[in-house]
């Protein structure tokens, strides 16, 4: 049987590692809603190693979070230009040591570019490395590896926006 210690410290474990769920949940959230704010929140305040693959590495956030912002939140007309859709699943989480963690997560993506007219899915995993700063769990380490992709032309027919008017559908 095991310990009232050894509980405790699982118990300890179990509450850390849905912690961190949620911050990357509250980092993709972040990402799907066009929110800068939120994104850098869900990273350590200065040094976070970030490496998205062909999207670029960066030894901090703040590169990374400027490029975030100009690409998520452009506008055309009145409407974004890009639309985005994480979905994180499959996370496998580990207690490193105190205020340290570990997670891998699989993630499905897919954007739709209303100036290219073109609809991008990507497959891929996070490689994630947590800290504890200032009280909360923060990405201190965020790397993303594409397993495949596929980016196809959106026909003329299709209609992209965040919000549609009852006369944009069906017409």
């Amino acid at each position: 049987m095991p310990s009232a210690d050894d509980l405790a410290r699982r118990l300890s474990h179990l509450e850390q590692i849905e912690d961190i769920k949620r911050l990357k949940h509250r980092y993709w959230r972040a990402c799907d809603a066009k929110d800068p704010k939120t994104f850098r929140e869900c990273f350590i305040a200065s040094g976070a190693r970030i490496d998205y693959g062909r999207l670029g590495a960066f030894d901090d956030v703040e590169p990374m979070a400027r490029i975030f912002e100009k690409v998520a939140t452009a506008r055309i007309g009145g409407r974004f230009v890009v639309y985005d859709m994480h979905h994180g699943m499959h996370p496998d989480i580990t207690i490193t040591g105190a205020g340290t963690a570990r997670g891998t997560w699989s993630l499905r993506f897919r954007q739709v570019n209303t100036v290219e007219r073109t609809e991008t899915v990507v497959t891929g995993d996070y490689d994630d490395e947590y800290v504890i700063e200032d009280g909360r769990w923060k990405m201190s380490v965020c790397r993303f590896t594409e397993r495949w992709a596929i980016r196809r032309p959106l026909g003329d027919a299709e209609i992209v926006g965040g919000t549609f008017d009852v006369g944009d559908i069906g017409t």
